[in-house]
């Protein structure tokens, strides 16, 4: 690629693309490309000029000899970088709302006074039939408000308050849905999904393969915890669906032959083999487009709230207008009271604060499905961790592999990475990893695997039964047992690691001693959300009490339960609930699932199972627990600017009012500072909270 350099200083470059023009794809392309280099802090192109700005660290050089190697016709590129990036929508609104401004420039300066009368009475038409609906429907409202005083200031030949009101309104309808869209927008990209690989069944076997490899009429095993990855018709097995995210439903569904499966929803029970019919990145950020704005889980109660007092006050508005009118048989007054709308800025400012702290969220890689759970993560008391994944490390590793009946560890850990890769958690990941790690190359040899929730997983090799997971499964549910000449070894087990018992044929195989450190950041994580109003953590894990004991007290948790089912978390926090605390509950496999479920607030980590993630409320990355802190701060920031701006409106409001009342301010001034007030508060409700 052809490049300019125009500016640079240390650690900053800016270049202009030889090219007569760029495309917004283009541009997506250009800065995913940018920001994914190794070298680079961040990155910002300007499709319109052809420019691009880069803060880089490291080699010059070295990054120069990257920007050149880019091409648009990079196949991988193409398959990778996002679809949607929001780009097009900013500059749409970019150019609506700087026409808006020099149109209204333009008929100020230009326009005679006739002319300008006229197309002020042009642009009132819409306005003046809102308000004509709503008094149609029995219904005051906000535009009712609107039309009146646009009305009234025309019926005194006041053009220039009319055309003010006009003018002030439009912008703020503009900037509302601009945030709106651009926060839905924002918020949907966050959600779409992000399945690197899928099995393909080709004959008899499955195959690990890249999404991208996948065709229409291909078929795809999809397995318990696992997203549907692509639209299609499921042509064997039968499974229990959660389609919560495109249609809302809060009820897993059946599907079986012959039914149709959208990609994203997650399977709950069974296991499925598709047909598919839609390749990647058809129509699902669409479809989840369309159900966030269709959701009424984007309506916080403060916003509801907001939205009933803004309508209850119509009433009044009008009254009042009428009284002064009536008292004092003085137009000017009269009206400097009709321009005063609480509503307005009610309406607006609430929304748009709810929808820039879940844009906020987003940028801290936070991911939060509606403003009601903001709100919810702001009142909460009580916090439940489970500890594996969360409290500790997302990655675990496997330390040391024990076998009994002399049979070779490398074996042992192949057939477990065979079992263990069709169900990802931390800990199976663990030992999918140690196998790459020691090149442990392998073929499916089993037959349908089955997954048991919170147990472990079963299968047959050959006529030989074998299973996978913790000790109550392997010894209690399956009826194995330890051989006697590895007795000794068994009950001399290291009790520092978490275990995993392999069994083939009834007899213990093996034992994968797995280390799961903690999280560094984790006794920080807890003080900190104690400090910001949480006066209760609790953790919770199916570990044994010696393990569970010695991180509860590492990470200071208030409580701790060991060896729990998923039934046991999820009656927990029903029973706190019951108590009446607001609980929020952290979790990242498939056994946490119904515990997200019943609080207050689930939130998911994003590298956890996707049945988790799709059941959460709220995800955070597995990088940093620091991001429930964030999350926290900005959730209690967000219900104070709320209070705040009630506060702000309401006496600001008032203030004008009586100043009306006492001749002070003409109504021309009133609709100008009523609305540059609610212009004001607006886009400050759009601001960060929390500077990054």
């Amino acid at each position: 690629m052809k490049f300019v350099i125009k500016h640079e200083i240390k650690g900053r470059i800016r270049f202009h693309l030889v090219q007569k023009q760029m495309s917004i794809r283009q541009a997506d392309l250009l800065q995913y490309y940018l920001e994914n280099l190794p070298q680079v802090k961040s990155a910002k192109v300007y499709e319109r000029t052809q420019d691009a700005v880069v803060v880089y660290e490291g080699e010059r050089k070295k990054l120069l000899e990257e920007i050149r190697r880019f091409s648009y016709q990079d196949q991988k590129l193409l398959e990778t970088a996002p679809k949607n990036t929001g780009r097009a929508l900013n500059r749409e609104y970019k150019e609506k709302l700087i026409r808006k401004v020099a149109v209204k420039a333009a008929t100020k300066l230009f326009f005679p006074k006739p002319w300008n009368a006229l197309y002020t009475a042009a642009q009132a038409i819409p306005f003046l039939w809102k308000g004509v609906r709503c008094l149609a429907g029995r219904r005051l409202e906000v535009e009712v408000l609107d039309a009146t005083a646009i009305t009234v200031s025309l019926a005194r030949s006041d053009v220039s308050t009319a055309g003010s009101i006009i003018f002030l309104l439009g912008i703020g309808e503009l900037l509302e849905e601009w945030t709106r869209k651009k926060s839905v927008d924002d918020l949907a990209r966050s959600m779409s999904l992000n399945i690197g690989k899928v099995w393909q069944k080709t004959g008899e076997a499955e195959v690990l393969v890249p999404l991208s490899k996948i065709r229409e009429g291909d078929q795809v095993v999809v397995h318990v915890g696992n997203m549907v990855p692509l639209d299609g018709v499921v042509i064997d097995g039968e499974a229990m669906i959660n389609q919560a995210s495109m249609t809302g439903e809060s009820i897993p569904v059946r599907k079986s032959v012959g039914g149709y499966v959208y990609a994203g929803t997650a399977l709950e029970e069974g296991e499925i083999t598709i047909c598919v019919k839609k390749a990647a990145g058809s129509t699902r950020f669409e479809r989840i487009v369309h159900m966030i704005e269709e959701s009424e889980k984007l309506k916080s109660s403060v916003e509801s709230k907001a939205a009933t007092l803004a309508d209850a006050l119509v009433p009044w508005s009008l009254g009042g207008t009428a009284l002064t009118w009536l008292l004092t048989r003085n137009v000017t007054k009269a009206l400097s009271i009709l321009m005063v709308d609480f509503s307005c800025a009610l309406k607006l400012a609430m929304p748009l604060a709810v929808l820039s702290a879940m844009r906020e969220s987003s940028s801290y890689h936070i991911t939060v499905k509606g403003g009601k759970y903001m709100e919810a993560v702001a009142e909460a008391d009580t916090i439940v961790f489970d500890k594996t994944g969360t409290l500790t490390k997302a990655e675990p590793v496997v330390v040391d592999v024990v076998t009994f009946e002399n049979r070779d560890p490398n074996e042992m850990l192949r057939v477990a990475a065979c079992l263990e890769e069709h169900f990802p958690h931390s800990m199976a990941n663990a030992v999918v990893n140690e196998s790459v790690r020691r090149h442990l190359v392998h073929e499916e040899m089993h037959s349908k695997v089955d997954y048991i929730v919170a147990h472990g997983i079963a299968s047959y090799i050959g006529e030989e039964r074998v299973v996978i997971g913790s000790c109550h499964f392997v010894f209690e549910d399956e009826k194995c047992v330890v051989p006697e000449s590895g007795r000794e070894v068994f009950e001399q087990l290291p009790e520092e690691y978490s275990h995993l018992y392999l069994a083939i044929g009834g007899v213990l195989a093996a034992v994968i001693c797995i280390q799961d450190p903690l999280r560094e950041e984790a006794p920080q994580v807890i003080r900190s959300l104690k400090e910001l109003g949480i006066s209760k953590v609790v953790m919770m894990t199916g570990d044994s009490k010696r393990t569970a004991r010695a991180i509860a007290r590492q990470v200071g948790v208030d409580e701790y339960y060991s060896e729990v089912l998923p039934e046991d978390k999820a009656g927990f926090v029903e029973k706190e609930k019951r108590a009446g605390r607001k609980v929020i509950m952290i979790g990242d496999g498939i056994n946490d699932s119904p515990a997200l479920s019943a609080a207050d607030v689930g939130i998911a980590i994003s590298e956890g199972a996707q049945i988790a993630r799709e059941i959460a409320d709220i995800t955070i990355s597995q990088d940093d627990l620091l991001q429930l802190v964030t999350l926290k701060a900005i959730s209690n920031g967000l219900m104070k600017r709320i209070n705040g701006n009630y506060r702000f409106v309401i006496s600001f409001n008032l203030g004008l009012i009586l100043l009306g009342l006492a001749g002070v301010l003409t109504p021309s001034a009133s609709a100008l500072l009523h609305n540059t007030s609610t212009l004001g508060v607006s886009l400050k409700s759009m601001t960060n909270l929390l500077s990054h």
